[in-house]
C-alpha cells in the first residue's frame, strides 16, 4: 500500500508522487487548509489537505487522533519560515491527491505526548503505549542490539540451537513456574529458570560453541529490573577457559554498545574481585562512576567503650566501615534524617556521622554527636579516610551483610543525588566470588551461584575441606554502571568433582540422581572442559535505552504483582480443563472459576 515510510520522505523525493500509511498523529485547520500529521515506525510526514480537492478535504474534515489512513500524493519543499529542523521530512510536505480512511479511531485514553501517564494506565492500553516515540525507538534498539549479538556470534563460530520450554523441575534458587500434564497423571513440567543444564549437555554432544536467545522463567518477588519471564542470551562454549570466555563477551559487548547506541570502549575492562568490591563498595555490582568508596575503620574501636562500635568491631561477623563525601559538609540536618531512614530499609539502625569543618581545629573543629565517645581515634579515622574541610563522614556499624547492603546504597544514593558521576560508561568483571555461602534461614552451605560452577580446588581438597565459605568459585560477572548484564562460570566437568561437591552442600546421592540424573549420566560418557556465559538482554537495554524498569524495554510486560493488565493474566479456567488435568480446587475458588 505505501511506497515509502513517512519519515523516509525527504527532499530527494520532491516533485514526485508517493504514497504513505499510518496512524494520525495530530491534525490542525489552519484556516482552511487542513495539515494532518502522519505517522509510522520511521517518523511523521506533513501532509497538506487543499480546500480545491472537496473529497478529500470532506474526509479530512472528520479525523481525530490515531485514525489510520492511506495517502498519496506529490512532495514539494515546505514555505521559507516553516521547515521543521527536527523531523527527517522537515524540509518537506506532501499535498494529499487521495485519501483513503482505513480505520477511524475513538477518542484514545490517553495522548502519546502526554508523560504524566500512569503505569498502570500505560500497560492496561499497551497496544496505544507502544505507538509513542519514546517505545518506538526503544524496541527498535533492542532489535538491533539482537542482531548484532547473532551477527557477532555467528562470526565468531557459534551456532544458535533451541532448549525445551517445558522440562524437569530442578532446584536453580528460584520457584519454578509449573505445568500440569494431561498424559502423566499427577505430574509435572516446569517452565525453564534458565537453560544451564540443556547447554551442558549440548557441549557434551559435541556442540562446542552454542547460543540462543531464549525466554526464562522465575517465579521470584519482583522489582524494576525482574519480571516473571525474561530473556536471555545464554552461551556456552567447550574446550575454553574463562580468559577466553571474558574475551569472547567483552569483544561482543563491545561490538553491541557501537552498533546500538554508537558507545566505543577502546580498552580492555578492568576485573575487580568480589573481595574487593565487597570490601570498597559493599556490593558485588558497583557502579565506578561514582568516585566514593567504603574504608574499614574497625580495628581502630575495637577498645573503645561505645559499644554500638566496639562490638561490630570485635565481632568476626561484625563490619564498622567509614564513607566520606567530600564537600558535602553543607548537608542539611534533613538530608541526614532522610539518609538515616534510606539505610534504615536495609536493616542499619541508624546513621552516624561526622562534619569537618575545620580540621586542623581537632576535635574542636569536628560537628557531631558521636565523637565524645572515642576523641582519641577520631583523628587517626579521619586521616584513613582522607576527610577534608568541608566533607562529611557517614558510619556503619553492625553485622557485615547489614553495613555491606546499607553503605554500599548509601553510596549510590548519595552519588546520585548530587551527580558525581565521573564518567557516562564504567564496565568491570567482577571475579574470584565464593564458592559457597550460608543459607542465613537454614544455616546449611548453598551454591553460590549453582552445584555445577568449578571451584579454584581440586576434588581431594573439596572433600577436605572444613572451611567452604573460604572456597573460590571459577566465576565472572560483567558490570556495567553498577548494573550486572551477564555473568557465568566453568563448569565441573569431571564426575568425581561434582560427587564432591554435590556432598559439601549436603545433596544425597538419592537426590542427585532425582534432580540431575540425566547430567550426572551424560558426564561418564566423555564430557569437555567447558564454559559459559548469560546476559540479561531487558536489563542490558534498559541501560543502553536509558529507561529506569525492564518493563520499558519489553513490549508486553507483567507487573510487580507478575499480572498482565492488557490480557488479564493470569486468570480462571473451566472447571471441564481442571478435570483433565486432574486438578481439583478448594469449593471457594472452583465456585468462582465454574460462575
Amino acid at each position: 500500500m505505501r511506497t515509502h515510510y513517512c519519515g523516509q520522505v525527504t527532499e530527494a523525493l520532491i516533485g514526485q508522487t508517493v504514497s504513505v500509511a499510518g496512524w494520525v498523529h495530530r491534525r490542525r485547520d489552519h484556516g482552511g487548509v487542513i495539515f494532518i500529521d502522519l505517522r509510522d515506525r520511521e517518523g511523521l510526514l506533513q501532509v497538506v489537505v487543499d480546500p480545491d480537492t472537496a473529497e478529500i478535504f470532506a474526509k479530512a474534515e472528520h479525523l481525530r487522533s490515531e485514525c489510520v489512513l492511506h495517502i498519496s500524493g506529490i512532495v514539494r519543499a515546505r514555505p521559507e519560515g516553516t521547515v521543521n529542523a527536527n523531523l527527517a521530512s522537515g524540509q518537506i510536505e506532501m499535498l494529499a491527491k487521495e485519501l483513503d480512511v482505513l480505520s477511524m479511531a475513538e477518542p484514545i485514553p490517553f495522548q502519546l505526548d502526554d508523560k504524566h501517564v500512569s503505569e498502570e494506565v500505560r500497560l492496561k492500553y499497551r497496544y496505544i503505549d507502544l505507538r509513542r516515540d519514546e517505545m518506538q525507538k526503544t524496541l527498535k534498539l533492542r532489535y538491533a542490539v539482537t542482531r548484532s549479538m547473532r551477527n557477532y556470534l555467528d562470526n565468531n563460530g557459534f551456532i544458535d540451537m533451541e532448549t525445551p520450554i517445558l522440562t524437569k523441575s530442578t532446584p536453580e534458587g528460584a520457584r519454578d513456574y509449573l505445568v500440569p500434564s494431561r498424559t502423566h497423571e499427577h505430574k509435572f513440567f516446569a517452565l525453564p529458570q534458565s537453560p544451564q543444564l540443556f547447554k551442558q549437555l549440548l557441549m557434551m554432544s559435541g556442540f562446542d560453541r552454542y547460543y540462543q536467545i531464549t525466554r526464562c522463567f522465575r517465579d521470584e518477588d519482583l522489582r524494576a529490573d525482574r519480571q516473571p519471564e525474561f530473556t536471555q542470551l545464554d552461551i556456552e562454549t567447550s574446550f575454553m577457559d574463562e580468559n577466553g570466555v571474558m574475551g569472547l563477551m567483552e569483544g561482543l559487548t563491545k561490538t553491541i554498545f557501537k552498533e546500538g547506541i554508537g558507545v566505543e570502549f577502546d580498552y580492555d575492562f578492568p576485573q575487580m574481585t568480589y573481595a574487593d568490591a565487597i570490601q570498597k563498595y559493599g556490593i558485588d555490582r558497583p557502579d565506578l562512576r561514582i568516585p566514593l568508596e567504603l574504608v574499614d575503620v574497625a580495628d581502630l574501636l575495637q577498645d573503645i567503650e561505645f559499644k554500638v562500635f566496639a562490638g561490630p568491631a570485635k565481632d568476626p561477623k561484625g563490619r564498622v566501615a567509614a564513607l566520606c563525601v567530600p564537600g558535602a559538609g553543607e548537608m542539611s540536618r534533613k538530608e541526614i534524617d532522610d539518609y538515616t531512614k534510606f539505610v534504615g530499609i536495609y536493616g542499619a539502625k541508624g546513621l552516624a556521622y561526622i562534619k569537618v569543618n575545620d580540621i586542623g581545629a581537632g576535635i574542636d573543629g569536628l560537628q557531631s554527636p558521636i565523637v565524645k565517645f572515642f576523641p582519641d581515634q577520631v583523628m587517626q579515622i579521619l586521616e584513613r579516610v582522607g576527610a577534608k574541610d568541608g566533607d562529611i563522614v557517614f558510619f556503619g556499624a553492625d553485622k557485615a551483610k547489614i553495613v555491606n547492603e546499607a553503605l554500599g546504597a548509601l553510596r549510590v544514593k548519595i552519588g546520585e543525588d548530587r551527580q558525581m558521576f565521573t564518567d557516562k560508561w564504567k564496565p568491570v568483571w567482577v571475579v574470584d566470588f565464593p564458592m559457597f555461602e550460608e543459607d542465613e534461614k537454614t544455616a546449611r552451605v548453598a551454591a553460590m551461584h549453582h552445584p555445577f560452577t568449578q571451584p579454584k580446588a581440586t576434588t581431594e581438597e573439596i572433600l577436605a575441606s572444613k572451611n567452604p565459605g573460604q572456597m573460590l568459585a571459577r566465576a565472572y560477572d560483567l558490570v556495567i554502571n553498577g548494573i550486572e548484564v551477564g555473568g557465568g562460570s566453568v563448569r565441573i566437568h569431571d564426575t568425581n568433582m561434582q560427587a564432591a561437591v554435590f556432598k559439601l552442600l549436603g545433596i544425597s546421592d538419592e537426590d542427585a540422581a532425582e534432580k540431575f540424573g540425566f547430567l550426572l549420566n551424560a558426564l561418564k560418557y566423555g564430557c569437555p572442559p567447558h564454559a559459559g556465559m548469560a546476559f540479561g538482554l531487558d536489563r542490558l537495554i534498559m541501560l543502553m535505552a536509558d529507561r529506569e524498569s525492564i518493563r520499558d524495554v519489553i513490549a508486553f510486560p507483567k507487573t510487580q504483582s507478575a499480572a498482565c493488565l492488557l490480557t488479564e493474566a493470569p486468570g480462571l479456567v473451566d472447571i471441564a480443563q481442571l478435570r483433565e488435568l486432574n486438578i481439583r480446587l478448594n469449593k471457594k475458588v472452583s465456585e468462582n472459576a465454574a460462575s
